[in-house]
């Protein structure tokens, strides 16, 4: 019985504490995803299908790895976060702009893909709480639903900017006050705290896909012009810089 409680929490210790850290980090890694995404599939001249090919290889590789572990390991855990959300950028964009279904077809397939994924999450394991992760079965269902998660931001932030005319900086206001908008909601109301925690993961990846852009879509576009080598690596430092400063925990699933 005691070495069937060790296994558990090592298992939970593989999922890290969630605080205003690890969402700060999570922006980071969503902006890597979209300078990153954008440097193979654009400045490379790769394409989307080929880009989504390669980054799909590294997910899946990551994610194996991950779930392997037998304990939380933060730079682990980040890659594979950073795997999710590259892939998610050259997917979204390969069925926004390859497929021609455009930025609404897009976001509309992918928010049935991520409601496909947690409906059946929950119908097969009971729940969808992060806390949950117990187990491989559940570690997979977890990062597929991030990876979707992932894709569906990039296409909001993609429509938010261009198709509804906002722009980068209009796109970025947008989605940080709904982002304050489930914040507000979680310190204030009873809501579920796994349906908010859902909502600000999929939320940050829209204000990260538009501050990418924002750096480096050129400046007739909107954007800064910088390279999509130097703003990746910069990111890629800054998260580096946090981990070791900041050193994440694994999540309590006793709260």
């Amino acid at each position: 019985m005691a070495q069937n409680s060790f296994i558990v929490q090592n298992s939970l210790c593989k999922v890290p504490e969630v605080t205003l850290g690890f969402w700060i980090v999570k922006i980071a890694a969503t902006t890597l995803g979209e300078t990153g995404g954008d440097a193979v599939s654009m400045s490379l001249d790769l394409g989307y299908l080929v880009s989504t090919l390669i980054f799909a290889v590294i997910f899946l590789l990551a994610v194996s790895a991950q779930v392997k572990a037998v304990k939380f390991h933060p730079l682990l855990y980040w890659i594979t976060i950073i795997a999710t959300t590259t892939v998610g950028t050259t997917l979204a964009d390969f069925a926004d702009r390859s497929l021609g279904i455009g930025y609404a077809g897009g976001t509309i397939l992918l928010l049935a893909l991520l409601s496909g994924s947690l409906l059946i999450w929950k119908k097969s394991l009971g729940n969808v709480s992060f806390r949950s992760v117990s187990d491989s079965r559940t570690e997979i269902f977890y990062w597929v639903t991030i990876m979707f998660s992932q894709t569906l931001g990039t296409a909001l932030g993609d429509w938010a900017a261009d198709s509804a005319g906002l722009g980068y900086g209009g796109g970025a206001v947008l989605f940080a006050g709904l982002i304050a908008v489930v914040v507000g909601a979680y310190f204030r109301t009873a809501i579920s705290r796994t349906a908010l925690f859902w909502a600000a993961f999929i939320l940050t990846r829209p204000l990260g896909a538009v501050v990418g852009d924002f750096l480096d879509k050129p400046v007739s576009a909107g954007g800064l012009a910088l390279s999509r080598y130097s703003a990746s690596a910069a990111l890629v430092t800054f998260m580096l810089v946090w981990l070791l400063l900041f050193r994440s925990r694994a999540a309590d699933s006793g709260h």
